[in-house]
């Protein structure tokens, strides 16, 4: 369905360099206000957390202002006496976020912004894999969900017409249960949790829930916030839902209602396109779509820790030329080691990690 593109470890992030020493940034929302503007500049070309940034508000006109309140993701940073330019560090949520100023001049309210992408100051670990097992995949599995639950091996596939939740014995690949979802479901990522399989679709802004047993639907659900599904997991009390963009939502387990959401960043890049997801000893691993690398992301702060590099791991299959993208990554607690497929895939890997 998609063609392939090469292996890049970060993603790249250009931001606009203008002259002098310090760096300005980005797009600004559309207030309606084209009395002041916002100026915020760094000295760094990435800007990581606790870097230092200077705001300052120009003000063509040269009006009076009575004082600026700075804001960095809806929350405050100073209140500020006068048009003073200030000097601060940024410490809030990491990922592209609004810095906001509103100025109070003669009794009225004016609000100015700018985008900016704050970084992590972690510097990801890089590690390579070594496999220790291969078993059969069904080459007619375009895989979008995997995942073991008491040690069973649960799948949902993808493609209208073709989409289904299964149950497999992953040691010889047979499908032990299956249904099919309505051909005008796209089915995409699964994740179980106390006995029930969530399992979501692409455009169709609907999820579903089923009991993990007899696969019996328990209930549907409607998008909140976001308007795709790409990936599911859970921490055992939330899961943590992608959608195509830089944004993992978090999701309540019964409401399915969208809390907030974390956004996976390194010290230089921002990712997106988060595809299949699992958590796996209090961290997200994360493939990305059309990438052959998976991300290791703190759940709280989105700190993008490590990278797993699996190239090479699509060129060990058979059906190698006909297969599409790596999207699947199961945890067994029995064995502690990771299993990864991919979409159409004719074999399942089991693997270790080795530090590079």
């Amino acid at each position: 369905m998609y063609s392939l593109l090469p292996m890049r470890i970060y993603t790249t992030l250009i931001l606009m360099i203008l002259a002098g020493f310090f760096v300005s940034c980005g797009n600004s929302k559309k207030s309606g206000n084209m009395k002041y503007s916002l100026h915020v500049k760094y000295s760094s070309k990435n800007l990581q957390q606790n870097d230092s940034v200077r705001l300052s508000i120009k003000n063509p006109k040269n009006s009076e202002i009575d004082s600026v309140h700075y804001y960095y993701a809806e929350n405050l940073l100073i209140k500020q006496k006068g048009a003073a330019p200030a000097l601060l560090s940024l410490d809030g949520p990491l990922g592209k976020h609004f810095v906001e100023a509103r100025v109070f001049s003669k009794g009225k309210e004016y609000e100015v912004s700018k985008e900016v992408s704050l970084f992590s100051t972690v510097k990801p670990k890089v590690y390579s894999y070594k496999v220790t097992n291969t078993f059969p995949h069904d080459i007619k599995a375009f895989t979008q969900g995997l995942e073991f639950y008491k040690d069973t091996l649960y799948e949902g596939t993808g493609q209208y017409g073709l989409s289904s939740l299964r149950k497999v014995d992953f040691q010889t690949g047979e499908i032990l249960k299956e249904i099919k979802m309505d051909k005008q479901y796209f089915g995409e990522g699964i994740t179980i949790m106390d006995d029930r399989i969530y399992q979501l679709t692409w455009r169709e802004g609907k999820g579903f829930v089923y009991n993990s047993d007899n696969f019996e639907l328990i209930k549907s659900f409607d998008y909140d916030q976001s308007e795709e599904g790409w990936g599911l997991c859970n921490d055992g009390e939330v899961l943590y839902k992608s959608d195509g963009t830089s944004k993992i939502w978090r999701l309540d387990p019964e409401t399915l209602e969208e809390i907030d959401f974390i956004q996976p960043v390194t010290n230089v890049s921002l990712a997106n396109r988060v595809n299949e997801m699992e958590f796996i000893n209090g961290k997200i691993y994360a493939n990305t779509w059309q990438k052959e690398g998976v991300l290791i992301i703190d759940p709280e702060t989105g700190v993008v820790e490590a990278l797993i590099d699996f190239r090479g791991l699509k060129e060990k299959l058979d059906n190698a030329e006909k297969a599409d993208v790596l999207n699947g990554i199961a945890f067994r607690e029995k064995t502690g080691k990771l299993y990864i497929t991919g979409k159409n895939w004719d074999k399942l890997f089991e693997v270790e990690l080795v530090e590079k």
